[in-house]
């Protein structure tokens, strides 16, 4: 049994297309084809059947899809063991990130791993909250969010929460809500919003709003990006949805107020796939995640 074959459809387990596979491991589709008719020659069974315009793996591809899996975990903790014989970790870490978490995140993550032998390949993500998971197929970590519970072994990752943030309802200085210390979801309902896309982990507090109120909130703009948001905030009369850590709230800024009755807070977390978690110097900066996400959201 070859393990590139193994490899090959845990890509494809992974990855859903041989389009997506070829893509990610630099190859044509119908190199890709070609290695997998291979597979079949010598395993002597399908591997494959057509769905669509695509195909999909056959109960026999599944299986070796799984064993693919076990394989490069294994592999991964053999290298992890030479590595932690060999010395201090070494090497580039590739770090898919959402942008308000990275904020307060990488600075420290960075000063920790000053004068260390590793790098980080940092790349700024902003998705809908179910899509984070898939990248861990072309990322050793990603650092996601989610207001209800991070994906963890039934998704067949590893996952570890970074910080609890709460989300407050931003709006600027001088609005009729700035001199309360709280708002309730009876106030803000009332008000027009600035939104993000729907999916998105923040619209899940205007909905709650919706379902304790009974009533639907005016949303004005659906936007992904905190400052532009912000700045929106600042110079109208709109409320939003904000992450405590990384807002100014300041005096020409906005103002942040909790919002009474709903659990508003977010899970900030990190996601691997179990071979790339083995890494040791993988291992390395997530240690180094979760130490600055302890002292961000102890302070």
């Amino acid at each position: 049994m070859d393990v590139r074959h193994l490899d090959l459809l845990r890509e494809l387990a992974d990855r859903g297309s041989i389009t997506a596979v070829a893509a990610a491991t630099h190859r044509t589709p119908s190199a890709v084809s070609q290695q997998l008719k291979g597979a079949e020659r010598t395993l002597g069974l399908a591997l494959v059947e057509p769905v669509g315009r695509g195909v999909r793996l056959t109960d026999a591809g599944r299986v070796l899809a799984a064993a693919g899996r076990d394989v490069a975990h294994a592999l991964a903790r053999a290298e992890a063991r030479w590595e932690e014989f060999r010395g201090e970790p070494v090497g580039t870490v590739t770090v898919a990130a959402l942008p308000s978490a990275a904020a307060f995140l990488l600075p420290g993550v960075l000063r920790e791993l000053a004068g260390l032998p590793i790098e980080l390949a940092v790349t700024d993500v902003d998705l809908a909250e179910s899509s984070y998971p898939d990248l861990v197929a072309d990322h050793d970590l990603v650092v996601a969010h989610t207001l209800l519970r991070p994906p963890g072994k039934e998704a067949g990752l590893v996952t570890v929460e970074l910080a609890r943030e709460p989300l407050d309802i931003a709006m600027a200085p001088r609005h009729r809500l700035a001199g309360r210390t709280t708002v309730r979801p009876e106030d803000v309902v009332e008000e027009e919003w600035i939104g993000v896309p729907v999916g998105f982990p923040f619209d899940t507090v205007r909905l709650a709003v919706e379902e304790v109120t009974g009533r639907a909130v005016t949303v004005r703009q659906r936007i992904r990006d905190n400052r532009l948001v912000e700045a929106l905030v600042a110079s109208g009369d709109c409320v939003a949805v904000l992450p405590r850590f990384t807002t100014p709230s300041h005096e020409g800024g906005v103002a942040l107020r909790p919002l009474a009755g709903i659990a508003t807070g977010r899970h900030v977390y990190a996601t691997a796939r179990p071979d790339r978690a083995e890494r040791l110097v993988v291992r390395r900066v997530l240690d180094a995640l979760v130490r600055v996400g302890g002292v961000v959201g102890a302070g």
